[in-house]
């Protein structure tokens, strides 16, 4: 039975869980849409006779180390599919948050994550936002979710519903190490940062 979390809940993951190892972790969201009868902004962003571009949102993680990060190679991203171990792999971009179910998924075997790692952040950020003028409050039902890679069965899932309007990062959540266990802590904080780079630097 999947457990609905709120923002600021953590939760085990391995204890209780026992022999836990592959997950999948699923980003979704879906762009706002234009009414009907609308225009405008939202006419072009999303559809209709416009040819303005699409939200392009990217997923990525990051492996910390005590909190920081010290390789790029600990980046996983559009750009970089698959950490160095094979421990964490993205599933790749997709360009437009269309359709149901997750737009993007990280896949991770918990056991091949090395032991001097003991964090995982998951978020969000809009692709080129500034230069398209796009953020967080023209997207609608964002969420986070685990999923046991052995059985399917989905262990949590976190929807975010605060106001992210002028946001165009959202730290989305964590997966971190408490001795010998993992758990998961639903953030849900947005930020201004433009690019993956400007999260990144927040951990060096």
């Amino acid at each position: 039975m999947s457990i609905n979390l709120q923002k600021g809940q953590r939760i085990d993951l391995t204890k209780g869980n026992a022999g836990l190892n592959k997950i999948f972790v699923g980003l979704g969201w879906d762009p706002v849409q234009a009414k009907p009868s609308g225009g405008g902004l939202l006419k072009s962003l999303f559809g209709g006779s416009s040819t303005g571009p699409q939200i392009d949102c990217d997923a990525s993680v990051l492996m910390l180390k005590n909190g920081k990060i010290v390789a790029n190679s600990d980046v996983i991203y559009f750009g970089n599919l698959k950490s160095s171990t094979g421990a964490v792999v993205h599933s790749g971009d997709n360009l437009t948050g269309d359709g149901d179910g997750d737009d993007e998924q990280i896949v991770i075997e918990l056991k091949s994550v090395p032991a001097d790692y003991d964090r995982l952040v998951f978020f969000v950020n809009i692709y080129d936002a500034e230069k398209r003028n796009q953020h967080f409050g023209m997207i609608q039902n964002a969420f986070i979710r685990i999923v046991n890679g052995s059985t399917n069965q989905e262990l949590l899932k976190y929807n975010l519903t605060d106001d992210y309007s002028g946001q165009t990062t959202l730290i989305t959540g964590e997966i971190y190490r408490h001795e010998n266990e993992w758990k998961f802590a639903a953030i849900g904080t947005g930020t201004q940062d433009k690019s993956i780079r400007e999260v990144i630097n927040k951990y060096q």
